[in-house]
C-alpha cells in the first residue's frame, strides 16, 4: 500500500495501484531522460568550443609554417646567388674573388660546399654537380616548415574529430528527447497495456542511448 497522487492509500495490486506505479516510472523517466538531454547539449557545445580551438591552433601554425618556408625559399636563393659567384671564381681558379664569396655563405651552406670540394668537381666526372645535391645541404627553415605543417594537420585532425564528438553529443540529445516524448506520452494514455508498451520504448531508448553516452570523451570547463 502507498499513497496517490492525493495522498489517499492506494493498494498495489489494484489497477490504481499500478496506473500509480506506471506514472512514477514514467516520472522518473522524465527526470533522468532530462538531465541526459541536459547534460548532452552541454557537452555539445563544449565540443563546438574544443573544436574551434584546435582549428584556431591549426590555422596559427600553418601560418608560421608558410613563414618559415618562405624564409627557407630565401635563404636557398641567396645559397644559389652567391654559389653562382664563387663557383665562376673557383673554376678560374681566382683564389681570392672565391675566398671572397666562400666567406658570405650562410653558414649552414658552407660544410655542404667543403664537401663538394671534396669531390674535386673539376676533375671528377662522376662528382655530384653541386652542393645543393649533397647530403650536408640542409636549410633548418625548410626542416622547420615541414615539421609546422605536420602539426597542423595533426591539430586540423583534432578538430575534425570534436566536431564528430559534438554532432554525437547533439544525437544524443535527441534520443534522449525522443525518450522523453514516450514518457510524456505513456501519462496520457488510457489503456495500461499501451502506457507500458510507450513507457518501454522510452526507457529502451534511455538505457541504450545512455550506454553509449557512457563511450564519449567528456569535456568540462573549469
Amino acid at each position: 500500500m502507498h499513497l496517490g497522487r492525493r495522498g489517499e492509500s492506494v493498494v498495489s495490486g489494484t489497477p490504481e495501484g499500478r496506473a500509480a506505479r506506471l506514472e512514477f516510472r514514467a516520472t522518473v523517466l522524465l527526470a533522468l531522460a532530462t538531465v541526459a538531454a541536459a547534460w548532452s547539449g552541454y557537452q555539445a557545445t563544449r565540443w563546438n568550443g574544443e573544436q574551434a580551438k584546435a582549428a584556431a591552433r591549426a590555422s596559427a601554425i600553418r601560418i608560421d609554417s608558410s613563414k618559415a618556408d618562405a624564409l627557407a625559399n630565401s635563404q636557398t636563393q641567396i645559397d644559389v646567388a652567391t654559389f653562382t659567384q664563387w663557383v665562376n671564381a673557383y673554376a678560374l681558379e681566382q683564389k681570392q674573388l672565391a675566398d671572397f664569396y666562400f666567406r658570405r655563405f650562410r653558414a649552414e651552406f658552407k660544410p655542404a660546399v667543403d664537401a663538394w670540394v671534396a669531390t674535386k668537381p673539376l676533375k671528377n666526372r662522376s662528382a655530384p654537380l653541386t652542393p645543393f645535391a649533397m647530403p650536408q645541404y640542409r636549410v633548418a627553415s625548410r626542416a622547420s616548415a615541414k615539421s609546422l605543417d605536420a602539426s597542423a594537420g595533426i591539430w586540423a585532425a583534432k578538430a575534425q574529430t570534436n566536431i564528430q564528438r559534438s554532432s554525437n553529443y547533439i544525437l544524443c540529445v535527441v534520443l534522449f528527447t525522443t525518450a522523453l516524448f514516450f514518457a510524456s506520452v505513456s501519462t496520457k494514455l488510457q489503456t495500461p497495456r499501451l502506457r507500458r508498451l510507450v513507457l518501454g520504448f522510452g526507457l529502451v531508448i534511455l538505457v541504450a542511448t545512455a550506454a553509449w553516452l557512457a563511450t564519449f570523451p567528456v569535456s568540462i570547463s573549469v
